[in-house]
């Protein structure tokens, strides 16, 4: 006779699935934002010793170990592509920005750099209209100028505390948002692992002479941390990958904003950070900008 318990005893898979889908993409996602914050908290800490171009080989490196299982099963035939040229340009403008990223965070508080990196949908809106044609609605429209206008509280142009790191945090925004343009459009025909094959693969071949330029020989944890950076990053995209798998976009989305909060704790207790008035004003409007553009294309898509 089944025990009357049995139904309060599910296994934990079970336990799992029966969670409401966006619910379950909320928690992928603020674990893959978790993950990310981990990762900006082992570069800043080893950018007193380590060059960011040795830190990138090491991203692109590590991430490419735990992805080989990936590779391996999608096989060699998957891997050919007749867009070659579109993703060396997609993969230089990445780097480029990778680097740029890597930079403002060892410099600059993590919770400002982080700030910056929220303003990307904002530059893949203008992006997307001359490289995709898309078309943007009004609205689309005002919520991006305001995004922007949160961009300038936190460059402060004009101010005695403007930082010139703020325009590299800016650049690395809009070329990452370039290079997210371009995967929409070989996404076409480029299946997901195919265009992280090229990626990883292009990003070791890239950083491999500059690291070993300006290298610097790891010890104890240093190993771990430099690994890590790819591991963690590889898993947080995962993370990202399957919280838009299983949830929807516009419930899911905003779950992303957590990760300002673990960089805001993580500059406060680890590097004893504490977040100008200007990054939080500047924060706040990016989110609420970006927040409102996720739920007009999600109106708009059903």
């Amino acid at each position: 006779m089944p025990s009357p318990h049995a139904s309060s005893t599910l296994p934990p898979s079970n336990f799992w699935l029966r969670l409401p889908p966006n619910f379950r993409g909320i928690i992928w996602l603020s674990m893959g934002a978790f993950l990310f914050a981990v990762v900006d908290v082992f570069v800043k800490s080893l950018g007193g010793r380590f060059d960011p171009l040795q830190i990138s080989f090491f991203r692109y490196g590590c991430g490419l170990i735990f992805l080989v299982p990936v590779f391996i099963g999608l096989g060699a035939a998957n891997m050919k592509t007749e867009r070659l040229p579109l993703h060396l340009l997609r993969m230089f403008l990445a780097f480029a920005a990778q680097l740029g990223i890597f930079i403002t965070v060892i410099y600059m508080p993590l919770a400002e750099a982080t700030a910056f990196m929220f303003s990307k949908p904002l530059f893949t809106t203008v992006v997307a209209v001359f490289v995709l044609h898309e078309v943007v609605t009004r609205q689309r429209w005002s919520a991006t100028i305001v995004g922007f206008i949160g961009v300038l509280v936190l460059v402060r142009p004009g101010a005695d505390a403007f930082d010139p790191l703020a325009l590299v945090a800016v650049a690395s925004a809009l070329t990452f948002a370039i290079a997210n343009v371009l995967i929409r459009k070989l996404s076409t025909t480029e299946p997901t692992g195919r265009i992280l094959f090229y990626y990883h693969i292009g990003g070791v071949l890239l950083f491999l002479g500059p690291a070993a330029y300006v290298w610097t020989m790891p010890v104890g944890i240093e190993w771990l941390k430099l690994t890590g950076i790819g591991g963690l990053t590889t898993l947080g995209i995962f993370g990202f990958m399957r919280a838009f798998a299983v949830g929807e976009a516009n419930a899911v989305g905003p779950a992303e904003n957590v990760r300002l909060i673990y960089a805001a704790l993580f500059g406060y207790f680890l590097f004893a950070e504490i977040p100008s008035i200007w990054t939080g004003v500047g924060a706040l409007i990016i989110v609420a900008s970006t927040y409102y553009i996720a739920q007009v294309e999600a109106r708009k898509r059903s």
